[in-house]
């Protein structure tokens, strides 16, 4: 008998039988989405408002800090992907090496739970997780994770934003408080 995550990734995993489309989709996925994101926080950095900045400077490093978490955990679990158990078929080239956890998932809900955690809209937002749950499909279509992989990058992702911003919560408000102090002592002692 197949555990549950075997028989989810072997029925999410594209067959002989899938669709071109649905191939094309996930490649698309798993290649354009990331860099999609990536011209975003760009644009955002270098042409909105300071809100929008923040949120893509909080975001830049909840997806290094993700990064870091998730290589570390390669590092030392070393847990191997699908084929190295002769599993599924992948369908972009790829190593045998650890995939636990999945970097783009680490990076997609990264970025998706920064903009969340920034409050910048209701459809930026939606938007961000929808090419997360994208993202994290078309690795299990594609053949180069487990669930679980994907999972855990979900979970490292969304640990590294949620604490990018409760640390730049923390530093924004010692700033202030500092500065609030600054502005207290120069006005009793000119």
């Amino acid at each position: 008998m197949q555990s549950p995550e075997i028989a989810l990734f072997l029925w999410v995993n594209a067959g002989p039988q899938t669709p071109v489309a649905v191939l094309a989709l996930a490649r698309l996925a798993s290649q354009a989405v990331p860099a999609l994101s990536a011209v975003m926080l760009v644009a955002a950095a270098l042409r909105g408002n300071r809100s929008l900045r923040v949120a893509a400077l909080q975001a830049v490093l909840a997806l290094l800090l993700a990064w870091v978490v998730a290589q570390w955990l390669r590092h030392w679990l070393q847990i191997p992907r699908p084929a190295a158990f002769g599993l599924g078929r992948q369908w972009i080239a790829h190593g045998n090496g650890a995939g636990f956890p999945s970097l783009h998932a680490a990076g997609a809900f990264a970025f998706a739970v920064a903009l969340q955690q920034a409050r910048i809209g209701r459809w930026g937002v939606a938007a961000a997780f929808a090419g997360a749950l994208l993202i994290a499909w078309s690795r299990l279509c594609l053949g180069v994770h487990f669930p679980s992989d994907v999972l855990a990058g979900a979970l490292v992702g969304s640990a590294a934003a949620c604490s990018v911003h409760a640390a730049w919560r923390w530093v924004s408000r010692r700033f202030a408080h500092a500065s609030a102090m600054r502005g207290t002592y120069s006005a009793e002692h000119p």
